[in-house]
């Protein structure tokens, strides 16, 4: 079971490091490494999903109860979200369709409690 959760916390890490990416590249056109500022990002987001306790049960931050970003890391990861999200179908298509079924699973077992 450790295994697992370990091996889910690496692909986490990873998805939103390709997303960070994503993003700079785009927005502040880094080639081959980040911006200080994305960099920064990346750093707290991992760290991030290092400490968090709720890796067994949980799939997104976005559907966690407990929001552990401070809030200007909060606003930035958003908006890494929302650009890269869409774009994510066409640079890494295997991701982006994991993703996809795994909001759809867990909005089906969120309903389910309610």
């Amino acid at each position: 079971m450790k295994k697992d959760i370990q091996k889910k916390r690496e692909q986490e890490k990873e998805m939103v490091s390709l997303m960070i990416r994503l993003y700079c590249r785009s927005k502040h056109e880094t080639k081959n490494e980040l911006c200080p500022d994305c960099a920064a990002l990346d750093a707290y987001a991992r760290q991030r999903s290092e400490m968090c306790p709720f890796m067994e049960t949980k799939t997104f931050c976005s559907n966690c109860k407990v929001h552990c970003y401070k809030p200007d890391m909060r606003e930035k990861i958003r908006d890494v979200m929302r650009f890269s999200g869409p774009r994510m179908l066409l640079y890494h298509p295997v991701a982006a369709i994991h993703h996809v079924i795994a909001t759809k699973i867990e909005k089906k077992r969120m309903e389910k409690n309610l």
